[in-house]
């Protein structure tokens, strides 16, 4: 089976399970549900809750232990969507092939429709946590995930990426608002994963370079396609970053050289996780679907 029909599939599972967790739309505060689910049910490709799954199971864990927090991670990634489409930032009116969440429901709802995902994935985390035998590894997990998408990761890349635009930045500036806005996340669930699943210091410090070089990676490219993709596989408006002034790879080092950079990223990333176990196919498949991506 082609990998990507084996994404789709995994793809699709998450899909499934998110139904489970997404709130109903009930109440007087019913329209704040009808926006999160609007955002959260768009699809994608749902990476972030697959590499949690994938993390505590090439360590051994048992997936289902981890499913909540893999659903909360696509909340607290679809949060960040909804703001980052916000006129204020990136002023986007088209996510995942439909209309942002901010033209849908007005810009007042878009802030709370992210504000509550935010807070509704904490509350899924934590609610599967508190009675466990032993929580002390789901907050670790829960640590892990929270600081990652603060400010001394997700946020913390976003507002330097602000406060770059219509500036010249340096490589290394660059490089932080990467591994910032883009990777740290990425770390952080599959840090979670394995955590959870019980991983020994050596597996951890693997996934943890794996997710870091993949992140990165995952970037780089994003910042090519936006000058070569394909705007109705890519499901967004192509050429943004030129539109708004931001520094990319391509822009600092030309396309070639972050082509480059971004194969050797994944090159490393595979070595580390293909020295776990012989488990982890799925994931050095997807390390080399990540570079190779046209969406």
């Amino acid at each position: 089976m082609e990998f990507k029909q084996t994404l789709k599939q995994r793809a699709n599972q998450v899909e499934s399970l998110l139904k489970e967790y997404m709130p109903s739309e009930e109440g007087y505060q019913k329209t704040i549900m009808e926006s999160m689910n609007y955002s959260l049910s768009a699809g994608g490709k749902r990476l972030r809750p697959i590499l949690t799954m994938e993390a505590c199971k090439v360590v051994g864990g048992n997936v289902e232990d981890v499913i909540p927090f893999a659903m909360a991670i696509e909340m607290i990634h679809t949060y960040s969507l909804i703001h980052d489409d916000l006129p204020a930032l990136d002023n986007d009116d088209l996510r995942r092939g439909k209309k942002t969440n901010h033209i849908v429901y007005g810009e007042d709802m878009a802030i709370l429709a992210g504000d509550a995902l935010l807070n509704y994935a904490f509350e899924v985390m934590l609610s599967n946590s508190i009675d466990k035998e032993n929580p002390n590894k789901y907050l670790k997990a829960m640590n892990e995930i929270a600081k990652t998408s603060g400010i001394y990761g997700m946020i913390g890349g976003q507002v330097v990426d602000i406060q770059s635009e219509n500036k010249q930045i340096s490589k290394e500036k660059l490089d932080y608002i990467h591994n910032n806005k883009t990777a740290a996340i990425i770390i952080g669930c599959m840090r979670a994963g394995a955590i959870i699943g019980d991983a020994k210091q050596e597996q951890l410090d693997k996934i943890t370079k794996y997710a870091k070089n993949i992140g990165l990676s995952f970037q780089i490219v994003d910042d090519i396609l936006d000058i070569v993709g394909d705007e109705s596989k890519l499901g967004k408006k192509v050429g943004s970053d030129i539109e708004n002034h931001k520094s990319t790879y391509p822009s600092l080092i030309g396309l070639d050289e972050s082509k480059n950079i971004a194969y050797d990223l994944i090159q490393e990333a595979k070595d580390s996780i293909n020295s776990i176990n012989k488990e982890t196919k799925f994931l050095s498949d997807l390390a080399d679907y990540i570079i190779d991506r046209e969406y």
